[in-house]
């Protein structure tokens, strides 16, 4: 069944990082941009989204970005007729008037929670069931991205994978861009790893042994990495600081809009990447990659972290597949020795890992990207509702 022009709310609140914004806006722009439809993003902290997105006033309650109407989500709520489709991002609960608008409907609409990205089996079992309101004539779909054709699959605009394609065969682009990032002609030659993640203990004993190891270029996001290298450094670390220790060359990187950062993955031999969104973009770009996954109470993100690995793995020869899955581990259960000791061997191994890494890229882009998926899946149901 073809999918029907739609319209769409998207709520979006903003936790203590930027993996809900980031996937948020991406999904808001995707919509407007390829399926040319009204797209309204409601957002709680519009100085968080300014960071990402520089264009944006945070001062300005209501304004249009690349087609996207985006609109302050603030108390008391505006009286607006809701779209055809309501998307909440991560179960951040519309405000109680808009579901009443929602319910004065005829049809209603299509009510989506999008969930958290997890690779483990359960998801699949939960992905587009409905539950009914407990008062109100409505239902709430959860909606899983995911690994299978049996989830709603993971964001990828339809021009992301020839752009990466065109970008990394083409020498003269990635060093125009890496000067415009301030990397010089010496720093260029370098082998380049990014390193965007959480406060990890780890980091410290990391920076001590690449600075006695082989050359390295570390490409560090602004932030919390940012902030750790400095504290390492025992230094200010300012963005655009470029920093040699022994045989580490240390960047600070202004904060990227987000194509720049999907270059900054594809300029790298390796990411560390962390959350959902520069996880995601990290598949994406078909390059080794170390995940810091967004910690959780009682460890329920180690569950999650062996889920993925187990499905990223495969086809990975016996050597390489203990390489990764102990480097990861090591990474994210804060073992600094485990993680300086299986370091070579991970690097080493980088050339087979970038042949891993491009196959799993081309088997995901198979499935259905995940706006595609949301916009068959809202077709279904505006129609079958009449």
């Amino acid at each position: 069944m073809p999918a029907m022009r739609l319209s769409w709310d998207i709520f979006c609140s903003v936790i203590d990082n930027f993996g809900d914004i980031g996937v948020c806006w991406r999904l808001a722009r995707q919509l407007a941009d390829e399926r040319a439809e009204p797209v309204r993003l409601w957002v709680d902290d519009l100085a968080a989204f300014a960071q990402l997105e520089r264009r944006l006033d945070a001062t300005r309650d209501e304004q249009d970005l690349d087609g996207v109407y985006i609109q302050r989500w603030q108390a008391p709520f505006p009286a607006v007729q809701p779209q055809a489709v309501v998307i909440e991002a991560f179960a951040c609960n519309p405000p109680a008037d808009f579901l009443a608008a929602m319910a004065a409907q005829r049809p209603p609409p299509v009510w989506i929670n999008l969930e958290y990205l997890s690779a483990e089996a359960w998801v699949e079992g939960c992905h587009a069931l409905g539950s009914r309101h407990p008062r109100l004539p409505l239902t709430h779909h959860f909606f899983f991205p995911g690994f299978t054709a049996k989830t709603g699959g993971l964001l990828r605009e339809a021009d992301l994978l020839a752009a990466r394609d065109v970008f990394q065969t083409h020498q003269g682009a990635q060093q125009q861009w890496l000067s415009a990032l301030g990397l010089d002609a010496q720093e260029q030659t370098l082998p380049r790893v990014s390193l965007f993640c959480y406060d990890n203990p780890v980091l410290a004993e990391l920076l001590a042994h690449w600075s006695r190891a082989q050359p390295l270029c570390l490409l560090v996001a602004d932030g919390k990495p940012r902030r750790a290298v400095a504290e390492w450094l025992g230094e200010d670390f300012p963005p655009g600081s470029h920093v040699q220790r022994g045989q580490l060359r240390l960047i600070a990187l202004p904060f990227l809009p987000q194509s720049d950062y999907d270059r900054l993955l594809w300029s790298c031999q390796l990411n560390f990447v962390r959350g959902e969104d520069s996880f995601v973009r990290a598949q994406w770009a078909a390059r080794p990659m170390v995940w810091h996954i967004y910690p959780q109470e009682e460890d329920a993100h180690l569950i999650k972290l062996d889920a993925f690995l187990a499905r990223y793995t495969e086809g990975l020869s016996t050597a390489d597949e203990a390489l990764v899955q102990g480097f990861w581990q090591a990474w994210n259960r804060g073992d600094g020795e485990a993680c300086v000791r299986g370091w070579p061997a991970l690097w080493q191994a980088q050339a087979r890992l970038a042949e891993h890494a491009r196959r799993w890229s081309d088997e995901l882009a198979q499935a259905p990207d995940l706006m595609q998926a949301l916009a068959a899946f809202a077709s279904e149901k505006r129609q079958a509702a009449g």
